[in-house]
């Protein structure tokens, strides 16, 4: 009788340990999400600045402007689950992307000190996002081998516990950079 109490109690400990560890790794990749999701709001809340500095100068970028500002009203609405936040990010970072390739036809917005105090701004969060997401997408994969891997994968099940997305570059992110479209006067 004792044995199987001893029996109990271990097969208890380790559904309760189990239970536990699955929690944490849920916890973290939401909490992980959250810091990718501070570093974003910073840059929705520098968005209107930088806009306002380049439509100054810029007459004929009004369609990407317009755009930015759309990307931007969207993501602040809330009620975004994470793959449509991330996809939302991404069409934002194209459209950021094209809007810097443009400022090169501008060299007197160029040369503009607040634009370049909020260019490096921006640069400096970029870094940040970039480094948000290589630590979202580690904490997701380790949960996710976490609600694969037996033999919790067992207690995953009944958790109802799915696996969540890696956020992944667009197919335009990947293309090359065309290095002389930036460098032509």
């Amino acid at each position: 009788m004792e044995m199987f109490l001893m029996s109990m109690g271990a097969i208890a400990l380790a559904l309760v340990l189990m239970y536990n560890y699955l929690i944490g790794k849920k916890n973290q990749v939401d909490n992980i999400f959250a810091s990718v999701d501070a570093v974003l709001k910073q840059r929705y809340d520098l968005l209107p600045n930088l806009v306002a500095t380049v439509k100054e100068y810029m007459t004929h970028e009004r369609e990407t402007l317009e755009k930015i500002t759309e990307l931007r009203a969207k993501a602040l609405q809330g009620g975004l689950d994470a793959p449509a936040k991330m996809a939302l990010d991404s069409q934002l970072s194209q459209a950021l992307g094209g809007l810097m390739v443009a400022v090169e036809n501008y060299p007197n917005l160029k040369a503009n000190e607040n634009f370049l105090h909020l260019q490096h701004t921006l640069n400096e969060l970029e870094e940040q996002i970039a480094a948000a997401r290589r630590a979202y997408n580690q904490s997701v994969t380790d949960y996710n081998n976490a609600i694969e891997m037996f033999p919790t994968n067992i207690m995953a099940g009944f958790m109802h516990l799915t696996r969540r997305p890696l956020i992944a570059i667009t197919t335009s992110e990947r293309r090359s950079v065309d290095v002389d479209h930036l460098f032509k006067k």
